[in-house]
């Protein structure tokens, strides 16, 4: 039997590891979440313009929150469109066929921005003006990131909160 420090070492040990795998599921699910919610409300937004118009808006509005141009990701423009047709579509009728193709959709561009290394929710901590500050206390935006810009608009920890009260800018909600 291990004696009474050794037991509390390995109980704090397997503690922060377990701390360590769910704040990084936590992160990842969050980034996610919150660049759906942010394409749904602005596809919603701008549901009632013709498709081409509509796609091309939340595209440029999403590239713009992630300060990459429009043309920055070529080789992924087609799962950019298609990912965002899909949001278009489900906001002009929220149906299980249109919920069906959003999720078919943002598949696709997982397994695009895969072959790359990265993913949707990686890219929504790394590049966007709405990220929450706690994300990058789990995983830091990479020094290498390219187009790596500065992004003043996300609010930093408050002293006396947890880390995980640190919301994003007040624009993005």
């Amino acid at each position: 039997m291990p004696h009474f420090v050794e037991a509390l070492q390995k109980e704090a040990a397997d503690a922060i590891a377990q701390m360590q795998a769910a704040a990084l599921r936590a992160r990842h699910a969050h980034a996610r979440a919150e660049l759906m919610r942010h394409m749904l409300t602005t596809a919603r937004k701008v549901k009632d313009k013709p498709k081409a118009e509509a796609v091309e808006t939340v595209v440029r509005e999403w590239m713009d929150a992630w300060n990459l141009g429009r043309s920055d990701w070529p080789h992924i423009a087609r799962e950019m469109e298609a990912f965002t047709e899909a949001f278009h579509d489900y906001a002009n009728a929220p149906s299980d066929a249109h919920d069906a193709r959003l999720r078919e959709a943002c598949a696709a561009l997982d397994a695009v921005l895969g072959k790359e290394g990265t993913s949707i929710s990686d890219q929504m901590a790394y590049r966007s003006q709405c990220a929450h500050s706690w994300w990058e206390l789990v995983s830091p935006v990479p020094e290498d990131l390219p187009g790596r810009k500065p992004r003043p608009s996300i609010p930093p920890l408050e002293s006396g909160k947890p880390f995980w009260e640190a919301g994003c800018a007040a624009f993005c909600r």
